[in-house]
């Protein structure tokens, strides 16, 4: 019964939207930061079950005084202060790698292609400033290269994702947000808008394409 559920939940982690599917380097460093924590929260579980049993099995012995003492000074100890600092630790340490590896740092290759985003109630214009090419629910992305995405709303506020090639970033009416991302697999996936933004939210997604750099030059020139 165990085998075929977890074999059942197991395919959520693959598709055009799964994160545990990575096509980028932001992506990339999510993912691992997902499996550390979901490592740290099996062996956690693993324990307390333990522990579980094992007060189980000791439940018909009758502690005396010193014993309960003792106990309640290893319970206070152990899970109000080493547990706590532990976790703390851990987590800081996949935590802070990764959001030091999706910060926006510099590339001395090739300056990062400015592409803006703005979010409508329900669907994504997209403008490549330097082609003049706009496009609508589609974002052609070339591979192994930096894009900044300049990220803004014309009515209410929305948020873009790209599962599959870093994290998500508000689009906020008034304001710019830039979002750095670079995919390093060719393919096609898909943005969704992760914020809650009226009747047909759920419906707000775009198609994502990632071209090897000659095939999406020729795509900019065929753009009218």
């Amino acid at each position: 019964m165990l085998l075929p559920a977890g074999l059942l939940c197991l395919t959520g982690c693959d598709g055009p939207q799964s994160t545990l599917q990575p096509a980028g380097d932001a992506a990339r460093v999510t993912a691992a930061l997902w499996w550390g924590m979901f490592g740290v929260s099996v062996l956690v579980t693993a324990g307390v079950t333990l522990l579980w049993l094992y007060a189980l099995r000791a439940r018909s012995e009758t502690p005396d005084a010193a014993q309960q003492r003792r106990a309640q000074r290893w319970l206070m100890m152990g899970g109000g202060v080493a547990l706590p600092v532990i976790a703390i630790v851990v987590l800081l340490g996949f935590g802070i790698p990764a959001g030091h590896g999706m910060l926006p740092w510099p590339d001395d290759e090739r300056p990062p292609l400015r592409i803006e985003v703005t979010g409508h109630q329900w669907w994504w214009q997209v403008h490549y400033p330097e082609a003049g090419v706009t496009a609508v629910n589609q974002l052609h992305l070339p591979v192994d290269r930096p894009v900044d995405l300049h990220v803004r709303s014309a009515d209410v506020i929305h948020a873009f994702w790209v599962p599959r090639l870093g994290g998500k970033i508000d689009a906020i009416p008034g304001r710019t947000n830039v979002l750095r991302l670079r995919a390093t697999e060719t393919g096609t996936m898909r943005a969704q808008c992760a914020e809650f933004c009226g009747l047909r939210h759920a419906h707000m997604t775009m198609t994502v394409q990632v071209l090897p750099a000659p095939a999406f030059d020729q795509w900019l020139e065929r753009q009218p």
